[in-house]
């Protein structure tokens, strides 16, 4: 099993910045893949960044040039840089870590973990 610890959610003002964290504990899978997901009320969950065991990252159209995604491996930690916060990236943010063989009659990978997610909110 693994565990992921998220932090840095919060209240900010439009134009403000967050630094969301990720911690992940316990029986730790390589190569792994990182990243964070969101969900707003209403609105189904989605991808907003992810950096693989390699280190190429990939973003979501939305938050591309404004959110930058980071992993630190010797501590297992993932880290979501937001700047220029607007209030449509009010949200629930998830962390992700997945790898292991891929199932292409599931369409997922052998090992997939959430975190419990940190509210992220942007006023106007």
């Amino acid at each position: 099993q693994v565990r992921l610890v998220e932090s840095g959610g919060g209240l900010v003002q439009f134009g403000g910045s967050l630094r969301l964290s990720c911690a992940a504990s316990g029986s730790i899978f390589s190569p792994n893949h990182m990243g964070w997901y969101r969900q707003a009320p209403g609105k189904e969950r989605e991808l907003v960044a992810s950096i693989m065991s390699s280190g190429s990252t990939n973003y979501a159209d939305s938050v591309k040039g404004r959110f930058t995604i980071s992993r630190d491996n010797a501590k297992n930690t993932v880290y979501l840089q937001m700047n220029s916060l607007k209030p449509e990236d009010t949200a629930v943010y998830y962390c992700h870590i997945w790898g292991g063989l891929y199932d292409y009659n599931s369409q997922r990978f052998q090992y997939n973990y959430w975190g419990q997610g940190t509210q992220v909110t942007v006023s106007s």
